[in-house]
């Protein structure tokens, strides 16, 4: 390998860099892993021992020399302006090369959030959010759960390590709690729903997960009865699964409404057989929780249900385990 030709040959390139390009290819060409320079470095041990101490000096010198041009070059294009007519205008619409690249599009759990947030919206309800670390008050207290409850095990739910005698938190285990701190905020009439993230440590199977999304909605005015409730959760189904869908409620229990009740929805499958299914749990609020944030009862009644998320993902999109959403598999997330 003849090193003064490589020399000749590595200026003239070095002259005609125009771009960042240029110089990257130039530095693979010469400096890179498999570069000239290497196989030069290689063709060492080939050559006759007498000759071997010049050429590992000539090389050494070449190789200095070369990087010390190579680093200003790269600076110099780096720096350079682009000629007239050649800039970028960023504010012009991209167009996509769909035969290169495949548009991106919403995760199926974001979708189906936009899908209840947007369907509830016609139906005249806003969208709250809170925070996901949460207070023992507002996770518990203000819901009516007592101290006794078994909800409130802490097997059941996600504590903070905390000092002794501070206040407890936790990752909040219902979305509920953000009712409570709309209801701290406003007075009636209110009518919201909110999704979010909420976390218990369940075993993770095809149907449960230890973090997982719900959607809670309340409704605060005067006159408010069961009767809107079961017309709420009826629209709310016709219009998420289709115009057919027939709903149930039977009774139940949760400690921050009474009456209580599960609502289910009679799903028809392709090969003529039909279920119920059940979605979410609702009733009427409890005073207790009222009082707890000051709304007057003698004046306000109130409704309030929640049902889960990817629960309503997977009845409406035929999707049979729960890990699916959450595993990165694009040849599933694609699908949608």
């Amino acid at each position: 390998m003849n090193l003064d030709e490589l020399a000749q040959s590595a200026a003239a390139e070095l002259a005609g860099l125009k771009s960042p390009d240029d110089a990257e290819r130039f530095r693979i060409k010469y400096l890179g892993t498999k570069g000239l320079l290497k196989q030069a470095a290689d063709h060492l041990r080939t050559i006759p021992a007498d000759q071997k101490r010049a050429f590992g000096q000539q090389l050494n010198v070449l190789k200095s020399d070369l990087t010390a041009k190579f680093e200003t070059a790269r600076k110099n294009v780096a720096a350079a302006r682009p000629a007239p007519g050649t800039l970028t205008d960023v504010t012009e619409p991209g167009c996509l090369k769909f035969d290169r690249y495949q548009p991106g599009s919403l995760h199926l759990i974001n979708q189906t959030i936009e899908s209840l947030t947007d369907l509830f919206s016609k139906m005249g309800f806003a969208v709250a959010s809170g925070p996901e670390l949460e207070d023992e008050f507002h996770n518990f207290d203000a819901l009516n759960v007592p101290a006794t409850h078994p909800a409130r095990d802490p097997l059941d739910n996600f504590y903070l390590d905390r000092p002794s005698g501070a206040q407890p938190f936790m990752l909040r285990s219902q979305t509920s709690s953000v009712q409570i701190r709309v209801m701290e905020r406003h007075k009636p009439p209110i009518r919201i729903v909110a999704p979010g993230r909420v976390y218990r440590p369940d075993t993770v199977d095809a149907t449960h997960s230890f973090m997982f999304h719900q959607l809670e909605g309340l409704v605060v005015d005067t006159d408010v009865t069961m009767v809107d409730l079961k017309t709420c959760i009826d629209q709310f189904a016709r219009g998420f699964f289709g115009s057919d869908v027939q709903t149930r409620f039977r009774p139940s229990y949760f400690p921050f409404t009474e009456p209580s009740a599960e609502f289910d929805v009679l799903f028809h499958y392709p090969d003529g057989s039909t279920r119920w299914i059940e979605l979410g749990g609702c009733g009427m609020v409890d005073p207790a929780v009222f009082a707890k944030v000051g709304i007057d009862t003698e004046i306000y009644t109130g409704f309030a249900f929640g049902l889960g998320i990817e629960r309503v993902a997977m009845r409406r999109h035929g999707v049979t385990d729960i890990r699916s959403f959450y595993e990165n598999d694009i040849r599933f997330l694609a699908q949608f």
